[in-house]
């Protein structure tokens, strides 16, 4: 096995962010023009983005967050027939009705909207996914991941979803190793390609499961003191996904850094802290709120004293 890659940063203040556009600086650009009512950039960018369904999804959100103001609703008036115009209004009016500030109704209508419009395109069912996330029932939910993962059978973004949703399922008062998102997770890995991304999401669903038994007051609400990452199957979870990021030869995924700052707090709190702080030196500036939020935590402050500590002690281990 290959070494972790070198880390190269500087330990201050300012040197990462919690963008969440990560690395795609034409996304950052038009998201931010977009913010200033200027949706033309944003049109060019999704035109060219193509049929890359997890780069579509993740820009469409991202954007999404801004549009929700009113400009992917100026942009579907002044443009009614572009796809991208409706499929942007959606997400834009899932997002509002996710955070409690518009009706799921109107947005669940404009999700269906934009899927009659592109019917092969699994991204206004990850909207719907989204809305059903905040909104909607377990059918819902798992109705919407059949029509995302029916188009397209590795959507990263709906992978995770789905193990944040299932996570919460059977709270119960302490972990089960056989719990569903466990189960649900090494099924979605075991079926995606060699090399795929879903290696980390018996990860992610660790993290998940984690996250609903802290809530519940369950697990220490200080990561570090939870035993939950040193099971046996945490520990093969973790190893098997490390092993992918090392042989990882696409490192041009659009939601990558999202897998490694996962990675990274896993291993960290599991107390590999070389390996952590190798993940740390490939996230470079694209730090995550999650997992660092979780549970309820500042992920900036959380994110620093982790790479800290980490960087500090994977170099006196080295």
């Amino acid at each position: 096995m290959m070494p972790p890659p070198p880390f190269r940063f500087s330990l201050t203040r300012n040197d990462f962010t919690l963008d969440p556009a990560l690395d795609d600086t034409a996304l950052a650009a038009a998201r931010d023009a977009m913010a200033l009512g200027r949706w033309s950039q944003a049109r060019a960018l999704l035109a060219k983005t193509g049929d890359d369904w997890d780069l579509r999804g993740h820009r469409l959100v991202v954007l999404g967050e801004v549009a929700a103001n009113g400009w992917a609703q100026d942009w579907l008036l002044a443009e009614p027939d572009s796809v991208d115009a409706a499929t942007l209004h959606a997400f834009a009016s899932v997002l509002l009705a996710a955070r409690g500030r518009g009706r799921p109704e109107p947005a669940r209508e404009a999700c269906l909207a934009a899927a009659r419009l592109v019917p092969a395109d699994p991204s206004p069912w990850l909207a719907m996914l989204i809305l059903a996330r905040y909104t909607g029932t377990d059918d819902e939910r798992m109705r919407a991941f059949d029509q995302v993962r029916g188009r397209h059978r590795e959507h990263h973004h709906a992978h995770h979803l789905m193990a944040a949703c299932l996570a919460e399922r059977q709270k119960g008062d302490g972990d089960d190793p056989f719990h569903e998102v466990y189960e649900f997770a090494e099924w979605a890995a075991g079926e995606a390609p060699p090399g795929s991304p879903l290696a980390v999401l018996p990860v992610v669903a660790h993290v998940e499961r984690y996250r609903v038994l802290a809530e519940a007051g369950h697990e220490p609400h200080n990561p570090a003191n939870s035993d939950q990452w040193t099971s046996w199957r945490a520990g093969h979870a973790h190893a098997a996904a490390f092993s992918w990021w090392l042989d990882w030869d696409g490192r041009d995924h659009p939601r990558l850094k999202v897998d490694l700052n996962f990675l990274a707090y896993a291993k960290f709190h599991e107390g590999r802290m070389a390996e952590a702080a190798g993940l740390f030196g490939s996230i470079g500036r694209n730090a995550t709120r999650i997992p660092w939020s979780y549970p309820g935590r500042d992920p900036e402050k959380a994110f620093r004293a982790a790479r800290t500590t980490a960087v500090g002690l994977g170099a006196a281990g080295a």
